[in-house]
């Protein structure tokens, strides 16, 4: 069975794995993570970070807010003078970004367990890289494309990688758009209720895509597992 989930933003481990044992998830199953574990709540997702670095069957997908993390690498090299130096107006720029899009919480857990295990550190970063923008999956008879945001400026016919990174990480669809005929894109980055309070706690299915993202970046809202094989729905 193939599960998708998205927008975690320091989202528990535990009660991610209570939401997985609730669906039965097994050895056999795959988990699709569609972006924005990190930022907002908690720890900032560091810890289901770690975790999913000795999964064999789940896997994340870049969101924005991991591009983000990533433009702030900076900040885990070696201090020495010259980086110090180095550390001019565009990368402080970045780092307020950042922060102010929810990062201080992950960079606070990042530097402690930097602290213990640079290692560490460097695994999940070098995970981060590694993440892919997109996947192709078939479940339940039917294909999917899984991305963190749906696919800004989407054309018929126009391939895949001839689009830049950004088009999969900060679309914002709206509801009449359209992308593949055949194809079910599925994603999270909006919240559902952005398109409307009837939308509030609900999955958004249109003719060619699929909104997963719950708002649980607010802290408060759970997120939902979508099971691609029946469009079964688990919440915690």
């Amino acid at each position: 069975m193939t599960y998708v989930i998205s927008d975690l933003h320091g989202y528990k481990l535990e009660k991610l794995k209570m939401l997985l044992a609730k669906a039965n998830f097994g050895e056999d199953d795959f988990l699709y993570i569609l972006g924005d574990v990190v930022d907002r709540n908690n720890d900032g997702g560091v810890e289901i970070l770690e975790w999913l670095l000795s999964q064999y069957n789940a896997q994340l997908i870049l969101g924005n807010h991991e591009a983000m993390l990533l433009y702030c690498e900076f900040l885990f090299d070696e201090i020495t003078d010259e980086s110090v130096a180095a550390f001019d107006t565009e990368k402080i720029d970045i780092l307020t970004n950042y922060q102010l899009n929810g990062g201080d919480v992950t960079l606070k857990a990042l530097s402690e367990l930097n602290k213990k295990s640079p290692e560490t550190v460097a695994d999940i970063l070098d995970y981060l890289h590694d993440a892919p923008l997109y996947e192709a999956v078939t479940a339940g008879g039917k294909d999917y494309f899984l991305c963190h945001s749906g696919i800004d400026e989407f054309e018929k016919g126009k391939k895949i990688s001839d689009y830049p990174a950004n088009a999969f990480i900060w679309a914002w669809p709206e509801l009449d758009d359209e992308y593949f005929d055949n194809i079910i894109t599925v994603f999270g980055h909006t919240p559902t209720m952005n398109y409307g309070e009837q939308y509030r706690n609900k999955i958004i299915k249109t003719r060619t895509w699929i909104d997963i993202d719950m708002g649980a970046a607010d802290g408060k809202t759970e997120p939902v597992l979508l099971r691609l094989d029946d469009m079964k729905e688990f919440r915690n």
